[in-house]
């Protein structure tokens, strides 16, 4: 066979020589970056401005979703909003969950019965944990800026 064909066995890419003694050599150093460029962008990209008079009034008449005041007078309080604003969300994704299993008709009628009761139990459970704290369910809609609240509008 003749060696330019494809069949024929290619030969072997030399084995790299083992490094010479004495100390090791290393790659050229890298240019010093400008950490105080670095730091500005992001302490931009990070900071965290306080909202005007004019976003604080926007707030209180936008209804449901606004942002969180927090302070150390208030961090108890702000706690427990927290807890129950995720535990509100985790239940919203639960129930959209069940939602598209039932309209995918994967379960039985009892099984569609006994979750619809389960899912109506939680929403009771939080409003009274809601009532019990001095919120309602809307209460526990935080605004995300650009992105919108956090929770969809319930309906």
């Amino acid at each position: 066979m003749a060696p330019d064909t494809p069949d024929a066995p290619q030969p072997r890419p030399a084995r790299p020589s083992p490094p010479a003694p004495g100390p090791p050599r290393t790659a050229p150093a890298a240019p010093e970056p400008d950490l105080r460029r670095v730091g500005s962008a992001m302490a931009d990209a990070l900071r965290l401005l306080p909202a005007t008079p004019a976003e604080e009034a926007a707030d209180r008449t936008a209804g449901p979703g606004h942002r969180m005041r927090t302070g150390p007078d208030t961090v108890g309080d702000d706690l427990v909003k927290l807890v129950l604003t995720l535990v509100e969300l985790l239940r919203q994704l639960i129930e959209r969950q069940a939602l598209r299993r039932v309209d995918a008709g994967g379960l039985t009628e009892e099984q569609e019965e006994e979750l619809g009761a389960t899912l109506m139990a939680l929403h009771d459970r939080m409003t009274e944990l809601c009532t019990e704290h001095g919120y309602s369910l809307a209460d526990l809609n935080i605004d995300l800026g650009p992105l919108g609240p956090l929770l969809p509008p319930s309906g």
